[in-house]
């Protein structure tokens, strides 16, 4: 049986981030949301309680499972904070040196048993692993915006990806009732974007 996960982080509290963040929560999962940058979180929680208020306007919510999303989803102040959770979900800038720096502290502060994703839409996930001593526990988990309504989710394994890892980040994305597609190959830009920019 996979082992679910209890608690987790996102990093970086912009659309991306928040919206993850959202789905974490509501899910039923104990969610840190944290920025570097002085009131994005803040932010980004009011804009939560915003979106799930509209929801319950259009009778899609009731105000009992609002207020249980808002218990589930927490503000951290520091990277420190977020040692003992299960999973990290970075979703920063998309920049391969700062995803790196970034990788790297999160490498230093979580405990070995968490799994550290990335929801980049182009690095490659074996290099960003490459910046950890686990990339066995490293991930991509590539999120369609807006992360609240669209159902796809790529799944992406680095080249040292364990199998469990894989699985249980996998029966994450269909406990969120979203439609994991694997990427079988960790190639530039993975399935959706090798798609869609030609098409553009």
């Amino acid at each position: 049986m996979t082992t679910q996960f209890r608690t987790a982080a996102v990093i970086g509290a912009g659309q991306m981030g928040g919206g993850i963040a959202q789905v974490l929560a509501a899910s039923g999962i104990a969610t840190r949301l944290y920025d570097q940058q002085d009131g994005a979180v803040a932010k980004a929680l009011t804009l939560v309680d915003s979106l799930l208020a509209r929801q319950i306007e259009k009778q899609k919510l009731t105000a009992e499972q609002k207020d249980a999303i808002v218990a589930n989803l927490k503000p951290a102040a520091a990277l420190e904070e977020l040692a003992d959770v299960d999973i990290v979900i970075e979703a920063i800038v998309e920049n391969p040196e700062a995803k790196a720096v970034l990788f790297r502290r999160l490498d230093g502060i979580c405990s070995p048993a968490t799994i550290l994703a990335s929801n980049t839409s182009s690095i490659s996930i074996t290099r960003l692993a490459a910046t950890t001593k686990r990339p066995e526990r490293f991930i991509g988990l590539h999120f369609m915006n807006p992360v609240p309504v669209m159902q796809l989710v790529e799944v992406i394994r680095g080249l040292q990806t364990s199998d469990v890892t894989y699985e249980r980040c996998r029966a994450l994305i269909e406990k969120l009732n979203k439609t994991p597609v694997t990427a079988r190959r960790d190639y530039p830009g993975f399935i959706v974007n090798r798609i869609l920019v030609p098409m553009i």
